[in-house]
């Protein structure tokens, strides 16, 4: 429903009050659920993309959606740097917002800065799925990267298990020594910083990867009977090691395959649909089993969903109003015929 006061804007520094790492979780949940009834409606295409690399590197993506159950309509954009080398895709100078309409009307409602949301609905979607998959009482988490996804995956991962130990890497030595020394402070555990990814991998309970490299990262054979990884990005665990383990679950097969790396993988037949335990709202929705004996190992592998995205967006929005944050932006208003048919007038 539109307000009389125009088009609510929720600025970066607001959202940060009004979204909690439990709110994030619940909401994705909810999302989930949406997709298990049918309730989510896709744009198409599913994503549009503007990436002109030459002397520029710029990367423009936008998707959208409609949430028949909250009700809204969601547009998603954001531009941002990436050479190869430098990637801005997390980085709070790149441009992220998301455009809210009321369904109804096609009337604006809110435009969101999703600097935030993004970043922990990046985390919220794939760690959620732990409930159903992952160990019964893990002890070690192990992350892989510890940037963005990395340090969001902590914080969800934190509110579902108490860890006895938590161990990290990074490119640079001193990046993971002053986050181990940060969150072993706040968690009040031993948070251990190591020079490889395959200390960090084996012999954990749940193992994260949230890096930005294009290369395997995470290897097969390093996972330990009974475990759980996470895969956040790109090719986090060597895709012939997909067919290997006991379970794989991802958000979604269509709009991972519109992802080169997931669709090189199927092309060359390292895995297939077939093998695929199920999408994470059959688990939510109880349509498929989840961890059935300790010893399996189990991949979680998302990609990102708008429609996530949007309800958060939305969530954001309703508690802008309730709390009177954010700031009105004015909307067209006394359109005359001209103006609607973009026509100038003869007479």
């Amino acid at each position: 429903m539109t307000d009389s006061r125009g088009v609510l804007f929720v600025p970066y520094q607001d959202t940060l009050a009004l979204l909690s790492v439990e709110d994030a979780l619940r909401i994705c949940e909810e999302v989930y659920s949406m997709h298990a009834r049918g309730s989510v409606v896709w744009s198409s295409p599913a994503s549009f993309k503007l990436d002109v690399a030459e002397g520029f590197n710029n990367h423009w993506h936008v998707k959208s959606a409609l949430l028949k159950d909250i009700p809204t309509t969601g547009v998603r954009l954001y531009n941002y740097y990436d050479d190869g080398v430098r990637n801005t895709v997390g980085d709070l100078g790149c441009t992220r917002y998301i455009v809210l309409s009321d369904p109804h009307s096609g009337e604006p409602i809110a435009v969101v800065d999703e600097h935030w949301s993004y970043a922990i609905r990046s985390a919220a979607a794939a760690t959620l799925a732990c409930k159903w998959m992952g160990p019964r009482n893990p002890k070690i988490l192990g992350l892989v990267g510890i940037g963005t996804m990395g340090t969001n995956s902590l914080r969800c991962l934190c509110t579902m298990y108490r860890f006895e130990e938590i161990r990290c890497t990074s490119r640079r030595p001193e990046t993971r020594a002053a986050f181990a020394r940060k969150w072993s402070q706040a968690l009040g555990i031993a948070v251990v910083p190591k020079d490889s990814i395959e200390e960090v991998v084996r012999g954990a309970d749940i193992a994260v990867g949230g890096t930005t490299s294009s290369d395997v990262v995470s290897r097969e054979p390093w996972l330990k009977p009974g475990a759980t990884f996470i895969s956040l990005a790109r090719r986090e665990l060597d895709p012939a090691g997909w067919s290997k383990l006991d379970k794989v679950v991802i958000d979604s097969w269509d709009f991972n395959m519109l992802q080169g790396e997931f669709k090189r993988m199927i092309e060359a037949g390292q895995f297939s649909r077939a093998q695929l335990h199920g999408e994470i709202h059959e688990l939510v929705s109880g349509k498929k089993k989840g961890r059935e004996r300790d010893d399996e190992r189990i991949l979680i592998h998302t990609t990102g969903l708008v429609s996530q995205d949007i309800a958060l967006a939305h969530f954001l929005y309703r508690n802008a109003l309730d709390k009177g944050l954010g700031t009105w932006l004015p909307r067209a208003r006394g359109v005359t015929s001209e103006a609607r048919t973009g026509e100038r007038s003869t007479t």
